[in-house]
């Protein structure tokens, strides 16, 4: 099980979390943060570190959100020539500065 975040990270992207992930597994797109569910490893520090609460376990996530989240791995994103995929943490990718097409048009 991986935590999502949801609609409130929306344009409030505070990084908080990112900071707290022990895995690096919170990446930043152009509008709002997405954690990569193959990387995440379920410690919940990032939850508890998010002033907007934007972060649920995923059983507990509004589902167009987890979908959103999940879908930011494996689709090909504006501007990408291929999937992100699972490139092993966040820093070493850098800022993606995109999103999915939720979260950009929300």
């Amino acid at each position: 099980m991986a935590y999502v975040i949801g609609e409130g990270c929306l344009d409030h992207k505070d990084r908080s979390c990112m900071e707290e992930c022990p895995v690096d597994a919170i990446y930043e797109g152009g509008r709002k943060l997405y954690i990569n569910p193959a990387e995440c490893i379920d410690c919940g520090n990032c939850e508890v570190a998010c002033p907007h609460g934007a972060i649920a376990v995923d059983r507990k996530a509004d589902p167009e959100w987890k979908a959103d989240n999940r879908a930011f791995f494996e689709i090909v994103l504006p501007g990408r020539d291929i999937p992100l995929g699972n490139p092993g943490g966040a820093l070493k990718t850098g800022v993606v500065g995109v999103d999915t097409e939720l979260a950009a048009s929300h």
